[in-house]
This record gives C-alpha cells, structure tokens and sequence, in this order.
C-alpha cells in the first residue's frame, strides 16, 4: 500500500526532528494530498490543503481516543488551512492505512473544496465506527454468517467476471445499503439461514426486495450447518478471495476496507478459527410479478418499519440456476 510505504519511508528521513514531515501523495490526485509523520511523537498522519475561505468544523471529533483531528493555519500554504487526522494509537497502523486509502479514493477528483470537505468528514464518521468495532470482541455469531453468505456469493461472482473492480465495487453490504450487491440497473440481496428453520428468510424492509426501478432483482438464499473444526471458515473464504484479488491489489486494497466496514480486522482472525460452515445448499430467486413480497407502493401512509418473512417452498416458481444469473448481471 502507497500510504504504509510513504510512512516508511518518512520515518528514515532524519532532515525533521519536530514538526510535520509530509510527501505529496500523489500527482494524479487533484485536491493537496499529504501522508505524514508528526515528528518526534512518531504520529502517522494524513493531510490535506484546503483554502482559508472554506469553513471546517471538527468539533465533533474533539474527543477521540484513536485518532486526533486538527487544522492548522497556513501550515503547507500562506492561504490554506491543513485538515490532518492523526493516528494516536500505533498498533491500529494497518487499519489506518487501508481507511486513509479509501479516504483518498472518496476525494480523489473532487474539485469543488466544499464537497471536499463535506465528503472527508462523512468518511471520517465511518472511521469512528469502524475503531469503536474494534475494540469490541470481534463479530456477533450472525454477523459472521451474514458475512459468509455475503462473501461465498461474491467468491462466485468474482469466478464468473473478469472484471474484477466491478465486483468488488457492486458489494455495497458493508455500506448499509438496501441490498447487500448492486450495480448498474441489478441487485441481490443475500440471506443465509442456520438451524432448523431453513426454509424461511426474513426481510427487513419494504425496500429490500422491490425492484423497481431495477431490471433484475435476486435473492440468494445459503443454508449453512455450523461445525466446530470442520467445513470453511470466515478466515479460510476471506483468504481464499485475497488470493483472486492478487491480480488487482487496488481492488485487493478496496476489499480488505470493505470488510473493516463489516467489522472485520485480521488482528482478530483467531476468533473465527474454530468455527466453520458447510453449505446444504443455496438457490438463487428472481424477484419478479406475483413472488411474495411487501413492496413500497404498497404500505399505507403513516406505516414505517416494515419487517417480514418468507416462507422459501411458496417460491419454487422463481428458481433461476447460476448460469441464468450471471448471464442477467454480467455486461
């Protein structure tokens, strides 16, 4: 990763004592992107260059325990201001990276300073989740299944697309999206089930399986059988997906910030170990015409929440095999 390399690299620079030393982060960023090291703390940082004129509030992140967020006054320019966040706990160094990585991505075109700072500041508001997650026990028992049927459908997405920032950027799961993949005009919403009751899938909104405005909708259902020390564990998929994505580490990159927005840090990992699943089996459903569902133009005025279940034998009609899906998904 450019980032951890940059901060490497600084950190050999001896020129600094005290202060800030930064590096640019890259020509091919348009706003003043910096990585930096607050000297002699051994602070990573990332900065960025923003004019005088535009107003940032930061009040909100006064009292951060991981990471510190300034601005200083004509720091790298006479007539800017510099935005910095500061990582104050070395040992989530790794984590950092991945999220100043994606921080960058979120504002690497942006050229309206306003937008800019608006969209660093709502990113910034996922990082202090993702650290509050971190300092929790790892993943609830049902989030680590939601999070292994989410990634065993994009381990078969990615076998049957080359394109492979495609998949990764259609897995919007981790991002509290309606569904857990969408892309251009389709979506699939994954559900895995475990225990007795396999044949019934709970929705947990009216929007979920509306398709409109979609040219095709699909619900994925996994059955899984939890094992101790037997079948694939969260680790083993997860690994087995970082070895595809060796041919692409932006997207490689893109992944391993995806799933810290799900939760997930590899500094974990044991956690996951001695859990794995076996899958008894998973149906693909096209949601289309009379398949059983509560669509938004349906609710009353005044209903909000809106939760059910479906019972999946009332659904044999709308089987689709893997092969029709991909071909409806792939461009």
């Amino acid at each position: 990763m450019r980032i951890k390399q940059i901060w490497d690299e600084l950190e050999n620079d001896k020129s600094l004592n005290k202060g800030l030393l930064i590096r640019r982060f890259s020509g091919s960023v348009l706003p003043d992107v910096f990585v930096a090291l607050q000297q002699p703390e051994k602070m990573y940082c990332i900065a960025i260059s923003i004019s005088q004129s535009i107003e940032i509030n930061i009040a909100a992140f006064s009292n951060l325990q991981e990471i510190s967020v300034d601005v200083l006054d004509g720091n790298l320019h006479p007539n800017k201001n510099t935005l910095v966040f500061k990582l104050v706990n070395v040992l989530h160094k790794d984590i950092f990276a991945v999220l100043c990585e994606d921080l960058v991505t979120s504002i690497s075109s942006e050229q309206d300073e306003k937008s800019l700072v608006r969209t660093l500041l709502n990113r910034f508001e996922k990082w202090k989740s993702l650290f509050t997650k971190f300092a929790l026990q790892g993943l609830t028992p049902e989030e680590q299944r939601g999070l292994f049927g989410e990634l065993f459908f994009l381990r078969k997405y990615l076998a049957n697309q080359s394109k492979v920032a495609e998949v990764i950027n259609a897995w919007v799961g981790t991002s509290k999206e309606v569904r857990d993949f969408q892309y251009n005009s389709w979506a699939l919403e994954v559900k895995t089930t475990i225990g007795n009751n396999h044949q019934k899938v709970h929705i947990s909104s009216e929007r979920q399986l509306d398709n409109s405005h979609l040219s095709n909708l699909f619900l994925y259902h996994i059955s899984l059988e939890k094992a101790q020390e037997s079948g694939e564990t969260l680790n083993d998929i997860i690994n087995s997906i970082n070895l595809i994505l060796n041919i692409d580490l932006t997207c490689k990159n893109r992944f391993k910030a995806k799933l810290y927005e799900a939760g997930y840090f590899e500094q974990q990992e044991s956690l996951y170990n001695g859990i794995g699943y076996h899958i008894r089996k998973d149906n693909f459903y096209l949601v289309e015409n009379e398949f059983p569902r509560i669509q938004e133009s349906e609710i009353k005025s005044g209903v909000g929440d809106v939760k059910y279940s479906i019972i999946l034998s009332q659904c044999q009609d709308y089987l689709q095999t893997e092969e029709q899906v991909f071909q409806k998904i792939i461009s």
